[in-house]
């Protein structure tokens, strides 16, 4: 695949599926692998496994080799593969490897996790990572608001294959300028703090958006993107409107119940075990019971919403 096709489909819904796990704590590949279908049948053209509603950082490197291979397996090239990796370089980069040799299309470079970043070395890790794999396409993964503009354009310069930038920093201002001072037509925009966020990002400049909600009604995301990619505001707005409540769910006490309430969703829809590994929690009686009333809501009454899973 191009790097043209893969900036293409970057600038849609970018989906980032759950990893789900079985009743002893495993990963539950039969069931990651029917997720995934679900979301490229639904219309949705990149998936990545490894990011962080598939709780990348509390899976082992085996583990996210497998959660790679089973959806790649499971897109069959209906879609593009986007691998999450991340950790010290030398993981990053052996799992950049990994990701070309199973069949992935591009990798997703996790913000470095390390008290110290300088500006120098930041672009030094991500050309590091990019170097082991060029013929594949590269996205950022930017929440460190201190990234500069300057800095995205020296990776750019240094390594070809970086295409896109997922950009989660809550500022669309502070977007809108490091763009514009990275060279607003080099990479790919990606809102990365899904769609509550996207409107603002969308008006400044992104023609993507990252979603963990997608993974329980992909036509939701795909109505939000195909409204704010023609301009649509109004239009995009009532979408907003509807999945408000339960995006504000996944954000209360700093993001805590994030993947927790998107798995339970799931679970609701007997999809997968609602299981989650510290340290996220599963959502206590309370929470749950405001997830139920939502869904219900949302989906207009459908019982099916209000199932809760028996397994």
């Amino acid at each position: 695949m191009t790097f043209e096709e893969q900036r293409r489909r970057l600038s849609g819904v970018v989906a980032i599926p759950v990893t789900p796990f079985d009743a002893e704590g495993a990963v539950d590949t039969q069931t990651y692998a029917k997720l995934v279908d679900r979301l490229i049948t639904g219309g949705i053209e990149v998936v990545t496994p490894n990011g962080n509603t598939g709780e990348f950082y509390a899976l082992d490197a085996g583990e996210a080799r497998r959660c790679l291979e089973v959806t790649v397996e499971a897109a069959a090239g209906r879609a593009s593969v986007l691998a999450g990796v991340g950790h010290d370089v030398a993981s990053a980069r052996r799992a950049a490897g990994h990701a070309r040799e199973a069949g992935a299309d591009m990798i997703m470079i996790h913000q470095p996790v390390h008290p110290y970043v300088s500006g120098d070395g930041w672009v030094d890790y991500h050309a590091a990572i990019a170097a082991e794999v060029p013929e594949l396409g590269v996205v950022l993964y930017v929440r460190n608001p201190a990234i500069t503009g300057e800095q995205l354009r020296a990776l750019g310069e240094a390594a070809p294959n970086v295409i896109g930038v997922k950009y989660a920093v809550p500022d669309p201002v502070r977007f809108g300028s490091v763009a514009r001072d990275a060279g607003f037509d080099r990479f790919v925009w990606i809102a990365g703090l899904a769609e509550l966020s996207a409107p603002g990002y969308f008006a400044v400049g992104a023609t993507g958006f990252t979603s963990g909600l997608v993974n329980v009604d992909p036509a939701i995301s795909l109505a939000m993107f195909r409204a704010l990619s023609t301009g649509d505001y109004p239009a995009a707005m009532t979408v907003w409107e509807k999945i408000r409540p339960f995006e504000e769910l996944r954000a209360a006490d700093g993001n805590a119940n994030n993947v927790s309430v998107v798995k339970a969703a799931l679970g609701r829809l007997g999809l997968c075990r609602p299981d989650v590994r510290p340290p996220s929690r599963l959502l206590t009686a309370t929470e749950d019971e405001q997830l139920a009333t939502l869904l219900a809501a949302w989906a207009g009454g459908d019982a099916s919403y209000s199932r809760v899973n028996k397994e």
